[in-house]
């Protein structure tokens, strides 16, 4: 990503201190013999460059799509909604010892040029692993409602050298992804944190290609406890139209992956007809 500086150089004349030199004199400390002043304004325009970069992932990050239908069209999960409480789910070492990412990779058949959509990206853990699985022929798009974390991702991006990552600010209820864009969309420890399921999966449908995959990856546990029990997650999207594939368990107590089939646009469940699912599990 190429960051756009806002500084621009001023030519400031100060007299006689700028004259040339003559042949064989030594070139004069020019800073030195301007003073404190220029001294300052050196100082400043550094700040500058340094602060227009830190800040200039921030200009590129907004949303890739238009809105989708509203919330207020669809039911509100009949179970708590966990909020968003840090960046990352455990320490990326630990992760890549269970093999999170080669394993979830591995059993959605990730392969290079393919777009994959990285849903609630947060510190980009996967994005970043991705990022390199679909190597340049492909992409990543990182997505995510919390605007501070993509601007942080984006920077971990470009000191990384990644140059196939796209970012894109999504809402509670809609990913504002581009129609027909993701070969694949993963959402990982993170759909107990969708405060609008139904309204989040009906959107995202038209962002998916025909025969996309979408896996999810949670804990066994309650929502109220940052998981989602796996008959409740197939119930939510079975009541939006997605087909559910096959679970699989993770190594390591990483969860289990769900994967299922979205269906088409077209014969997606309307909002109206979508029956909320109720928590069996009784844990709120």
């Amino acid at each position: 990503m190429e960051l756009p500086v806002t500084f621009k150089l001023i030519d400031i004349t100060v007299g006689p201190h700028l004259e040339p030199t003559k042949p064989g004199r030594p070139r004069p400390n020019r800073l030195r013999k301007l003073g404190r002043p220029v001294m300052a304004l050196a100082r400043a325009a550094t700040l500058l460059v340094a602060f227009s970069a830190t800040r200039a992932p921030a200009a590129d990050i907004g949303y890739l799509a238009p809105p989708g239908v509203a919330a207020k069209e669809f039911p509100s999960p009949q179970r708590p909604v966990a909020r968003i409480v840090s960046p990352r789910r455990s320490a990326e070492e630990l992760r890549d010892s269970l093999n999170e990412a080669g394993q979830i990779a591995h059993l959605l058949e990730l392969k290079p040029g393919m777009t994959v959509g990285d849903i609630g990206a947060g510190n980009g853990y996967h994005t970043v692993r991705l990022s390199r699985l679909v190597g340049p022929a492909g992409s990543v798009v990182a997505q995510d409602v919390t605007r501070d974390y993509l601007i942080e991702l984006a920077k971990r991006t470009e000191l990384l050298k990644l140059t196939n990552v796209e970012f894109a600010l999504g809402e509670p209820h809609d990913p504002r992804l581009p129609a027909s864009s993701l070969d694949a969309a993963i959402l990982v420890h993170m759909y107990h944190e969708i405060a609008q399921p139904y309204a989040f999966l009906y959107n995202l449908i038209p962002a998916l290609k025909r025969g996309a995959r979408v896996g999810i990856v949670d804990l066994e546990l309650p929502t109220s406890k940052h998981g989602t029990p796996n008959e409740l997650l197939r119930c939510e999207l079975t009541a939006v139209g997605y087909r559910a594939i096959a679970t699989y368990e993770l190594a390591g107590g990483g969860g289990y992956l769900a994967v299922f089939s979205p269906p088409e646009e077209a014969r997606r469940n309307s909002p109206r007809d979508i029956v909320p699912c109720e928590d069996r599990t009784g844990a709120r």
